[in-house]
């Protein structure tokens, strides 16, 4: 595994909570244990016998990508810290391993057309009792350090709706696809042999505030931040989840994220 001594900000810190990019493979390994102990454990995804006996969710991509960690310092250093991950993947390291995990189930050509930098997000979690607002706007303002040192401009991933019960998410589905739907060029679809149509409902009888209420918190934050959606979701059977592809140009998220906490969380190197 390489990791990219350059690629990190330093730590920032709020309390006893840090965020940075993994400096180590155990650090790697780390997250992938939570990572396996989230998606496997508590949300029911669907392990294969390799991955059931390491307990650990890996793939080729994490060998190229950066991976963002959470760290509470009370619980001690490094790996026993690691609390939280996000991984993030840059237009030159996806190129390493042929491409970027999305393309899995979208087709991303508008997006890969933008000029600049693009980062992908994905296999973000947070252990449940981290799962407050002190660690998202520590997540997020890791991310927009990110965005900062690499001069992104635009961010994009698969986001996860729980279950794979269409009938169920006909409501966020429909009011993804009629209120946040991405302009034409940079606008993700859903590849042929995967695409869920998500215009469900009848958009007119939508009650914004009931469809953002079943909403991930994630997802969520990417709305706020301006996100919009591609088109079409994709059933995720291995994962037991309904995907969406989400786009966020990063204007906002500097700006909301490195500026408006720059008072409030110190940077450690």
């Amino acid at each position: 595994m390489s990791l990219d001594a350059g690629a990190g900000f330093g730590e920032l810190r709020t309390g006893n909570l840090g965020v940075r990019i993994a400096i180590d493979p155990a650090e790697v390994d780390a997250a992938q244990a939570l990572r396996y102990r989230i998606f496997y454990g508590e949300m029911g995804a669907h392990p294969d016998a390799e991955t059931a006996r390491l307990q650990r969710d890996r793939d080729d991509f994490d060998a190229v990508a950066d991976h963002l960690l959470v760290l509470d310092h009370d619980l001690g250093e490094g790996v026993a810290a690691v609390v939280g991950t996000y991984r993030l993947i840059r237009r030159g390291a996806a190129a390493r391993v042929g491409g970027f995990y999305s393309a899995s189930e979208y087709d991303i050509g508008p997006l890969l057309r933008q000029p600049g930098e693009i980062l992908e997000l994905g296999r973000s979690c947070v252990d449940e009792r981290y799962r407050n607002r002190q660690a998202m706007q520590l997540l997020w303002s890791g991310i927009a350090a990110y965005v900062s040192k690499h001069q992104i401009g635009l961010m994009f991933g698969c986001a996860s709706l729980p279950g794979t019960d269409l009938d169920a998410l006909a409501l966020p589905l429909t009011y993804l696809h009629s209120q946040h739907l991405a302009p034409s060029a940079l606008r993700p679809r859903a590849l042929p042999e995967r695409f869920v149509a998500m215009d469900r409902m009848d958009p007119a009888g939508i009650d914004p505030r009931a469809a953002l209420a079943e909403l991930p918190p994630l997802v969520k934050g990417y709305l706020r931040l301006g996100g919009f959606v591609g088109d079409g979701a994709v059933i995720d059977s291995q994962f037991n989840t309904t995907d969406v592809c989400v786009v966020v140009k990063t204007e906002l998220v500097t700006e909301k994220y490195s500026r408006h906490y720059e008072r409030k969380i110190g940077t450690r190197d």
